[in-house]
Protein backbone atom coordinates (compact mmCIF):
# COMPACT_ATOMS: atom_id res chain seq x y z
CA UNK A 1 0.00 0.00 0.00
CA UNK A 2 1.77 2.96 -0.93
CA UNK A 3 1.83 5.91 1.46
CA UNK A 4 -0.49 8.19 -0.59
CA UNK A 5 -2.90 5.91 -0.59
CA UNK A 6 -2.41 5.37 3.42
CA UNK A 7 -3.02 9.14 3.46
CA UNK A 8 -5.84 9.56 1.68
CA UNK A 9 -7.31 6.48 3.61
CA UNK A 10 -6.54 7.74 6.78
CA UNK A 11 -7.40 10.93 6.40
CA UNK A 12 -11.50 10.34 5.29
CA UNK A 13 -11.60 7.68 8.22
CA UNK A 14 -10.81 10.73 10.24
CA UNK A 15 -12.81 12.61 8.91
CA UNK A 16 -15.63 10.82 9.19
CA UNK A 17 -15.05 9.78 12.82
CA UNK A 18 -14.73 14.08 13.29
CA UNK A 19 -18.39 13.62 12.43
CA UNK A 20 -19.58 11.14 14.02
CA UNK A 21 -18.38 12.52 17.38
CA UNK A 22 -19.85 15.83 16.73
CA UNK A 23 -23.20 14.07 16.39
CA UNK A 24 -23.53 14.27 12.62
CA UNK A 25 -25.62 11.34 10.69
CA UNK A 26 -23.62 10.16 7.99
CA UNK A 27 -25.28 9.28 4.84
CA UNK A 28 -22.91 6.86 2.50
CA UNK A 29 -23.62 8.30 -0.78
CA UNK A 30 -22.90 11.87 -0.01
CA UNK A 31 -19.33 10.68 1.43
CA UNK A 32 -18.84 8.91 -1.48
CA UNK A 33 -18.97 12.21 -3.08
CA UNK A 34 -17.07 14.08 -0.72
CA UNK A 35 -14.07 11.80 -0.84
CA UNK A 36 -14.42 10.74 -4.33
CA UNK A 37 -14.96 7.16 -4.03
CA UNK A 38 -17.87 4.75 -4.33
CA UNK A 39 -20.40 3.55 -2.27
CA UNK A 40 -18.89 0.35 -1.51
CA UNK A 41 -15.81 1.42 -0.37
CA UNK A 42 -17.80 3.81 2.27
CA UNK A 43 -20.30 0.99 3.38
CA UNK A 44 -16.93 -0.94 4.35
CA UNK A 45 -15.55 2.02 6.16
CA UNK A 46 -18.94 2.15 8.86
CA UNK A 47 -19.59 -1.69 8.76
CA UNK A 48 -16.42 -2.93 9.00
CA UNK A 49 -13.22 -0.32 9.33
CA UNK A 50 -15.92 1.17 12.57
CA UNK A 51 -17.10 -2.49 13.34
CA UNK A 52 -15.81 -1.71 17.22
CA UNK A 53 -17.83 1.53 17.60
CA UNK A 54 -21.42 1.85 18.84
CA UNK A 55 -23.09 2.82 15.54
CA UNK A 56 -26.33 3.23 14.63
CA UNK A 57 -28.45 3.11 11.87
CA UNK A 58 -31.40 5.17 11.17
CA UNK A 59 -33.17 5.38 8.04
CA UNK A 60 -30.18 4.85 5.84
CA UNK A 61 -28.04 7.84 7.86
CA UNK A 62 -24.96 5.99 10.49
CA UNK A 63 -24.67 7.91 13.49
CA UNK A 64 -23.11 7.58 17.06
CA UNK A 65 -24.66 6.91 20.33
CA UNK A 66 -25.64 9.55 21.60
CA UNK A 67 -24.20 8.68 25.15
CA UNK A 68 -20.75 8.59 23.26
CA UNK A 69 -20.73 11.80 21.34
CA UNK A 70 -17.81 14.09 22.10
CA UNK A 71 -15.92 11.49 24.13
CA UNK A 72 -13.03 10.76 21.36
CA UNK A 73 -10.58 13.06 21.32
CA UNK A 74 -8.70 13.94 18.39
CA UNK A 75 -5.62 11.84 19.04
CA UNK A 76 -7.89 9.09 19.50
CA UNK A 77 -9.68 10.09 15.98
CA UNK A 78 -6.28 9.51 14.60
CA UNK A 79 -5.15 6.92 16.24
CA UNK A 80 -7.78 5.04 15.50
CA UNK A 81 -8.18 6.28 11.70
CA UNK A 82 -4.59 4.91 11.03
CA UNK A 83 -4.65 1.40 12.83
CA UNK A 84 -8.36 1.18 11.16
CA UNK A 85 -7.18 1.79 8.07
CA UNK A 86 -3.06 0.24 7.95
CA UNK A 87 -3.17 -2.46 10.72
CA UNK A 88 -7.00 -2.04 11.74
CA UNK A 89 -7.68 -5.50 11.57
CA UNK A 90 -5.09 -6.87 13.00
CA UNK A 91 -5.98 -8.55 16.65
CA UNK A 92 -3.04 -7.29 18.62
CA UNK A 93 -3.25 -3.72 16.89
CA UNK A 94 -6.86 -3.47 17.04
CA UNK A 95 -8.08 -4.92 20.19
CA UNK A 96 -5.06 -3.29 22.32
CA UNK A 97 -6.31 0.02 21.04
CA UNK A 98 -9.96 -0.17 21.79
CA UNK A 99 -9.21 -1.77 25.31
CA UNK A 100 -6.92 1.51 25.46
CA UNK A 101 -10.44 4.07 23.79
CA UNK A 102 -13.57 1.58 25.69
CA UNK A 103 -12.15 -0.32 28.64
CA UNK A 104 -9.76 2.51 30.51
CA UNK A 105 -12.51 5.75 29.71
CA UNK A 106 -16.32 3.85 28.67
CA UNK A 107 -15.55 0.63 30.66
CA UNK A 108 -19.03 -0.69 32.04
CA UNK A 109 -20.36 1.68 29.52
CA UNK A 110 -20.04 -0.46 26.45
CA UNK A 111 -19.78 -4.37 25.88
CA UNK A 112 -18.06 -5.19 22.42
CA UNK A 113 -18.82 -8.29 20.45
CA UNK A 114 -16.57 -8.36 17.06
CA UNK A 115 -15.36 -10.92 15.36
CA UNK A 116 -12.67 -13.27 16.64
CA UNK A 117 -9.57 -12.41 14.65
CA UNK A 118 -7.17 -14.78 13.81
CA UNK A 119 -4.17 -14.99 14.97
CA UNK A 120 -1.60 -14.15 11.97
CA UNK A 121 1.83 -12.92 13.79
CA UNK A 122 3.85 -15.54 12.53
CA UNK A 123 2.48 -14.97 8.70
CA UNK A 124 4.03 -10.73 9.09
CA UNK A 125 6.58 -11.44 6.95
CA UNK A 126 4.59 -13.74 4.21
CA UNK A 127 1.73 -10.67 4.77
CA UNK A 128 4.78 -7.86 3.82
CA UNK A 129 6.03 -9.94 1.00
CA UNK A 130 2.52 -10.32 -0.43
CA UNK A 131 1.95 -6.46 -0.04
CA UNK A 132 4.76 -5.56 -1.73
CA UNK A 133 4.15 -8.13 -4.50
CA UNK A 134 0.52 -6.76 -5.41
CA UNK A 135 2.11 -2.99 -5.40
CA UNK A 136 4.44 -4.16 -7.67
CA UNK A 137 2.57 -6.20 -10.34
CA UNK A 138 5.11 -8.85 -9.55
CA UNK A 139 3.37 -12.93 -9.71
CA UNK A 140 4.48 -15.45 -7.08
CA UNK A 141 4.42 -19.11 -6.47
CA UNK A 142 3.57 -20.70 -3.13
CA UNK A 143 2.85 -23.77 -1.36
CA UNK A 144 -0.92 -24.39 -0.67
CA UNK A 145 -2.17 -26.70 2.03
CA UNK A 146 -5.65 -28.00 0.88
CA UNK A 147 -7.66 -31.02 2.49
CA UNK A 148 -5.91 -33.74 0.28
CA UNK A 149 -3.28 -32.32 0.94
CA UNK A 150 -0.36 -29.38 -0.16
CA UNK A 151 -0.41 -27.98 -3.48
CA UNK A 152 2.10 -25.74 -5.34
CA UNK A 153 0.97 -23.23 -7.23
CA UNK A 154 2.97 -21.46 -10.00
CA UNK A 155 2.91 -18.16 -11.32
CA UNK A 156 -0.55 -16.57 -9.96
CA UNK A 157 -1.19 -12.90 -9.90
CA UNK A 158 -1.79 -11.33 -6.73
CA UNK A 159 -4.74 -8.56 -6.43
CA UNK A 160 -5.50 -7.77 -2.93
CA UNK A 161 -4.93 -8.86 0.71
CA UNK A 162 -8.73 -9.27 2.28
CA UNK A 163 -9.53 -9.96 5.72
CA UNK A 164 -13.55 -11.44 5.47
CA UNK A 165 -15.01 -12.08 8.86
CA UNK A 166 -11.81 -11.55 10.50
CA UNK A 167 -10.31 -14.54 8.02
CA UNK A 168 -7.37 -13.04 5.95
CA UNK A 169 -7.17 -14.03 2.22
CA UNK A 170 -4.65 -13.89 -0.76
CA UNK A 171 -7.07 -13.12 -3.85
CA UNK A 172 -4.86 -14.03 -6.98
CA UNK A 173 -6.00 -14.76 -10.53
CA UNK A 174 -4.45 -18.56 -11.26
CA UNK A 175 -4.78 -18.86 -15.06
CA UNK A 176 -8.23 -17.17 -16.30
CA UNK A 177 -9.78 -17.67 -12.57
CA UNK A 178 -9.63 -15.66 -9.42
CA UNK A 179 -9.47 -17.87 -6.58
CA UNK A 180 -8.68 -16.77 -2.46
CA UNK A 181 -6.49 -18.62 -0.50
CA UNK A 182 -6.24 -18.27 3.48
CA UNK A 183 -3.13 -16.67 4.64
CA UNK A 184 -2.45 -19.60 7.08
CA UNK A 185 -2.58 -22.27 5.01
CA UNK A 186 -0.34 -20.07 2.23
CA UNK A 187 3.77 -20.95 2.79
CA UNK A 188 6.88 -21.06 0.33
CA UNK A 189 6.37 -17.77 -1.12
CA UNK A 190 8.68 -17.11 -4.08
CA UNK A 191 8.24 -13.39 -5.75
CA UNK A 192 9.33 -13.82 -9.67
CA UNK A 193 11.08 -10.78 -11.29
CA UNK A 194 8.52 -10.94 -13.99
CA UNK A 195 5.44 -8.54 -14.24
CA UNK A 196 2.05 -8.67 -14.91
CA UNK A 197 -0.63 -6.19 -16.58
CA UNK A 198 -3.19 -5.63 -13.66
CA UNK A 199 -7.21 -5.86 -14.71
CA UNK A 200 -9.07 -3.12 -13.92
CA UNK A 201 -12.45 -5.54 -13.84
CA UNK A 202 -10.86 -7.49 -11.25
CA UNK A 203 -10.17 -4.50 -9.00
CA UNK A 204 -13.92 -3.40 -9.32
CA UNK A 205 -15.17 -7.00 -8.72
CA UNK A 206 -13.26 -7.03 -5.68
CA UNK A 207 -14.37 -3.48 -4.40
CA UNK A 208 -18.42 -4.46 -5.22
CA UNK A 209 -18.88 -8.00 -3.99
CA UNK A 210 -19.30 -7.91 0.03
CA UNK A 211 -17.80 -11.77 0.15
CA UNK A 212 -15.21 -13.77 -0.36
CA UNK A 213 -16.68 -16.26 -2.49
CA UNK A 214 -15.32 -15.49 -6.05
CA UNK A 215 -17.32 -16.26 -9.01
CA UNK A 216 -18.02 -15.25 -12.29
CA UNK A 217 -21.41 -16.97 -12.53
CA UNK A 218 -23.65 -15.59 -9.51
CA UNK A 219 -26.52 -17.18 -8.53
CA UNK A 220 -29.62 -14.87 -6.87
CA UNK A 221 -30.57 -16.03 -3.87
CA UNK A 222 -34.34 -14.85 -2.23
CA UNK A 223 -34.89 -15.06 1.08
CA UNK A 224 -38.16 -14.16 3.54
CA UNK A 225 -36.98 -12.90 7.23
CA UNK A 226 -39.33 -13.17 9.50
CA UNK A 227 -40.54 -9.70 11.77
CA UNK A 228 -38.55 -11.20 14.61
CA UNK A 229 -35.19 -11.10 13.61
CA UNK A 230 -35.71 -8.74 10.56
CA UNK A 231 -33.83 -5.63 12.35
CA UNK A 232 -30.94 -7.63 12.50
CA UNK A 233 -30.70 -7.56 8.45
CA UNK A 234 -31.99 -3.94 8.78
CA UNK A 235 -29.35 -2.59 10.69
CA UNK A 236 -26.21 -4.55 8.74
CA UNK A 237 -25.48 -7.14 5.61
CA UNK A 238 -25.88 -10.45 7.29
CA UNK A 239 -25.34 -12.11 3.93
CA UNK A 240 -22.58 -10.71 1.16
CA UNK A 241 -24.59 -8.57 -1.16
CA UNK A 242 -27.63 -8.17 0.38
CA UNK A 243 -30.25 -6.33 -1.04
CA UNK A 244 -33.86 -5.36 0.79
CA UNK A 245 -36.36 -6.23 -1.88
CA UNK A 246 -39.71 -5.08 0.33
CA UNK A 247 -40.42 -5.36 3.32
CA UNK A 248 -44.07 -7.02 4.34
CA UNK A 249 -47.18 -6.16 5.93
CA UNK A 250 -46.76 -7.96 9.08
CA UNK A 251 -42.60 -6.56 9.68
CA UNK A 252 -40.73 -9.54 7.84
CA UNK A 253 -38.57 -8.89 4.56
CA UNK A 254 -37.64 -10.28 1.63
CA UNK A 255 -34.22 -10.33 0.39
CA UNK A 256 -31.95 -11.19 -2.20
CA UNK A 257 -28.18 -11.73 -2.63
CA UNK A 258 -25.91 -12.64 -4.96
CA UNK A 259 -23.93 -15.28 -4.37
CA UNK A 260 -20.58 -17.41 -5.94
CA UNK A 261 -20.82 -20.35 -4.09
CA UNK A 262 -24.12 -22.16 -1.83
CA UNK A 263 -21.75 -22.27 1.23
CA UNK A 264 -22.23 -18.14 1.19
CA UNK A 265 -25.74 -18.79 2.25
CA UNK A 266 -26.72 -22.13 3.78
CA UNK A 267 -24.72 -21.26 7.52
CA UNK A 268 -26.42 -18.15 7.26
CA UNK A 269 -29.73 -19.69 7.18
CA UNK A 270 -29.13 -22.52 9.56
CA UNK A 271 -27.83 -20.08 12.10
CA UNK A 272 -31.34 -18.10 12.01
CA UNK A 273 -33.53 -21.30 11.65
CA UNK A 274 -36.59 -21.13 12.04
CA UNK A 275 -36.75 -17.22 11.70
CA UNK A 276 -35.44 -17.32 7.95
CA UNK A 277 -36.22 -19.18 4.95
CA UNK A 278 -34.86 -19.57 0.99
CA UNK A 279 -37.58 -18.60 -1.40
CA UNK A 280 -35.66 -19.35 -4.71
CA UNK A 281 -34.23 -21.58 -5.28
CA UNK A 282 -36.46 -24.08 -3.95
CA UNK A 283 -33.46 -26.81 -4.45
CA UNK A 284 -31.19 -24.62 -2.17
CA UNK A 285 -33.84 -25.07 0.58
CA UNK A 286 -34.68 -28.82 0.21
CA UNK A 287 -30.63 -29.22 0.44
CA UNK A 288 -30.92 -27.22 3.53
CA UNK A 289 -34.02 -29.38 4.95
CA UNK A 290 -32.22 -32.24 3.70
CA UNK A 291 -28.96 -31.99 6.16
CA UNK A 292 -31.04 -30.63 8.98
CA UNK A 293 -33.12 -34.13 9.22
CA UNK A 294 -29.86 -36.21 8.51
CA UNK A 295 -28.76 -34.31 11.60
CA UNK A 296 -31.50 -34.19 13.75
CA UNK A 297 -32.02 -38.30 12.76
CA UNK A 298 -28.39 -38.97 14.09
CA UNK A 299 -29.22 -37.61 17.50
CA UNK A 300 -29.18 -39.71 20.39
Amino acid sequence: MSNNHHDTLVYRLAQMLIKLNQGEKLEPQALAEEFGVNVRTIQRDLNERFGYLPLEKTDGYYHLDASFLGKISIKDIHRFASLAGVKGLFPSLANDFLRDIFDSRLQSAVLVKGHHYENIGDKAKLFKDLEKAIVAHHPVSFNYLKSEGSKTYQAVNPYKLVNHKGIWYLVAQDGDKLKSFSLTKLSGLITLETFFKADPTIDKQLDEDDGIWLSDAKQEVVLKVRAEVAGYFKRRKLIANQVIEKELEDGGLIISAKIGHSNQIIPIVRYWIPHIKVISPEELQLEIDKSLNEYLGHGD
